[in-house]
């Protein structure tokens, strides 16, 4: 599958620089600065003022940290997505929501993907955490179990994590950077939503719903903390990869 560019329409166009303008404003003080610095650097190949080519963002990717688009219909497989992942390849869609549609979708659309996912890969902290995590969860594909595991901690981290800087919580969660509402409302300090201090085990054993907007957020005190994350389960699944033995 490839992007066909030359269909994107004037209306595509005026959806997606209408999406990028104002969450870009809505995000001065809210997004990491690794997210901000990274989505600055990509200017010549992502910009409010022309869709994204998904050529030229691998382009401009391949004398950085290497990652690809790979063009996807919509949600694939978990196995699939691993698989992926851990050719650093990051499956984004193609097609945009609709003008009346701006802030409500039932799947990831290429906003969603590209704006939210693709410039802090450019960090490269966070492009090895994304690969190795890629790269573990395909040699598990086969366990049900550690999938859930994984997905969890992707829930919580890659697509709704927060970070504390030096002048206070930030987003670093694709699912959040690209959400005009929960951009703002994640931040809150009301009741309804809780900031919980990033702790692997917790986040493996916490459920999450896809379908509304997250009440609980996991926070990290350093961007290192998701690379040790790897190197820890690495070390706890390791036992799954060896063969079984037959008593003699």
């Amino acid at each position: 599958m490839r992007q066909q560019f030359e269909q994107y329409t004037p209306d595509d166009l005026a959806v997606w620089s209408i999406l990028f303008k104002r969450q870009i404003d809505n995000l001065q003080n809210k997004a990491s600065h690794e997210y901000l610095e990274a989505l600055e650097s990509m200017h010549s190949v992502l910009n409010p003022d022309e869709l994204p080519h998904f050529g030229r963002i691998d382009e401009w990717f391949s004398s950085r940290t290497g990652w690809q688009i790979a063009c996807v219909p919509g949600l694939i497989e978990v196995e699939a997505f691993f698989d992926l992942l851990a050719e650093k390849k990051f499956p984004s869609s193609t097609w945009l929501r609709s003008k009346d549609k701006l802030d409500y979708l039932e799947e990831p659309d290429m906003f969603h993907d590209i704006f939210g996912h693709i410039p802090l890969l450019a960090h490269p902290g966070y492009s090895e955490f994304v690969h190795a995590f890629g790269i573990l969860g395909s040699q598990h594909r086969n366990n049900p179990e550690i999938l859930l595991q994984l997905q969890r901690l992707y829930w919580f981290t890659i697509e709704f994590g927060l970070i504390r800087e030096h002048d206070g919580l930030r987003i670093f969660g694709a699912g959040i950077l690209s959400s005009f509402h929960e951009a703002q409302s994640s931040l809150s300090g009301s009741g309804t939503v809780s900031h919980l201090p990033f702790d692997l085990e917790q986040i493996l054993q916490t459920t999450f719903c896809t379908s509304e907007v997250q009440q609980h957020y996991f926070v990290l005190s350093k961007m290192e903390q998701l690379e040790q994350s790897i190197h820890i389960l690495s070390k706890q699944y390791a036992h799954a990869l060896e063969p079984h033995r037959t008593a003699l």
